[in-house]
């Protein structure tokens, strides 16, 4: 699979150690930082920067025409601008970026500069790292006395059934929490990866073959008092896969199901055990940014769909119903998220509906953002 590539933009003079920390939040979420070079600054107190990587001999007009490449060539453009400042070489960039069309992100609103900015493009490093990267960086290590604790690895995995949002829950068969609902995992066996362990557990807790199913990390989770059976640390991976069939209870789980996604699921009276509520809103939510910021609503459609079966999609996810209008003007309007077909769905009643299919691009810019409002699985 193709790793998500981020070229970062800024004035290297002035904030160069806020762009280094940035594309080091984006590296360590799994993304290829394309430029600038991870590489020290040596000609200080001149105009146009060059590294120490930079070819020694290389015109300072062939570095820049090699780095316009490299940002060209990315998914995302990142705007690093402490206090909104943006140099006289960061807005050449820039507009040469937006003459491309390609996905810009701003750290800060852009000062004193006549430039649109989309709703939803200003967002933080590690925010955005998280959203398209797929997983954040590792929390800050805690400096304690040395504690055993066993791995364990759990799965929420979501998939859209009679236009409702499911989760794949398991019914515990053993102590701790004796028939009550779970999300599927176990312990890191010898030899396992914690991906291993994820994959086994699907297979021997739900009998789910787990071939075409992307995990993702979510996070992990650590809190001393989260097991009743002593100091777990659990990784969770997350997957949203469409078209998944039914499944049946193996190994220590009583039963496993698909389950709606409701509030009561995660709510103060949670009937989840262990700490699964929380893990589950966690997923809940990261899954609904990705609507946001990627493609992934069209994996949930066929080959060939229409605007209204994308809708229901975002509808099942987000919680809520969405002004059909609005959600179709905002689908035509984002360059490379679907394509005209010139063909039409006849077999409903109604006016024949357009059909689309997926387009090229995998980051939508600007984001489709949700609107702000209660709905039925929980507040966006």
């Amino acid at each position: 699979m193709t790793r998500p590539s981020v070229s970062l933009i800024g004035s290297f003079r002035r904030h160069y150690a806020e762009v280094l920390e940035a594309a080091q939040l984006f590296t360590d979420a799994g993304m290829v930082v394309k430029s600038p070079p991870m590489s020290r600054i040596i000609n200080h107190g001149h105009e146009f920067v060059r590294f120490e990587c930079d070819p020694p001999m290389s015109s300072d007009h062939a570095i820049q025409a090699a780095t316009m490449e490299k940002i060209f060539s990315s998914d995302v453009v990142y705007v690093v601008n402490p206090d909104g400042y943006i140099g006289r070489t960061t807005a050449y960039e820039l507009g040469r970026v937006h003459e491309r069309g390609l996905a810009v992100f701003y750290a800060e609103p852009p000062k004193d500069l006549p430039i649109d900015i989309p709703e939803g493009t200003v967002v933080d490093a590690r925010s955005l790292a998280k959203i398209i990267g797929g997983e954040g960086a590792p929390p800050d290590p805690v400096r304690r006395p040395r504690v055993a604790a066993l791995p364990t690895a759990d799965i929420v995995i979501f998939t859209i059934r009679f236009n409702r949002l499911h989760v794949l829950l398991v019914k515990r068969g053993t102590d701790p929490y004796r028939g009550r609902l779970a999300i599927p995992g176990g312990f890191v066996r010898p030899g396992e990866s914690l991906e291993d362990t994820a994959r086994r557990e699907l297979r021997e807790e739900t009998g789910l073959n787990d071939a075409g199913i992307r995990l993702q990390q979510l996070r992990t989770y650590s809190h001393p008092q989260r097991d009743p059976r002593g100091r777990i640390i659990s990784t969770v991976f997350l997957a949203i896969t469409p078209d998944l069939p039914e499944v049946a209870g193996a190994s220590d789980a009583h039963r496993a199901d698909w389950v709606e996604v409701e509030e009561s699921l995660w709510g103060h009276n949670s009937s989840l055990a262990f700490d699964h509520g929380e893990i589950l809103q966690n997923g809940l939510e990261h899954v609904r940014r990705l609507l946001e910021h990627t493609t992934i609503g069209v994996d949930f459609c066929g080959e060939l769909f229409a605007i209204s079966d994308l809708r229901k999609v975002y509808e099942a996810v987000w919680g809520f119903e969405l002004n059909s209008g609005n959600f179709q003007r905002k689908v035509r309007k984002t360059t490379g998220f679907v394509v005209k077909t010139n063909k039409v769905r006849s077999s409903r009643p109604g006016a024949p509906a357009e059909l689309f299919r997926r387009g090229t691009a995998g980051i939508l810019y600007p984001p489709m953002m949700r609107p702000r409002q209660r709905g039925r699985t929980g507040t966006p």
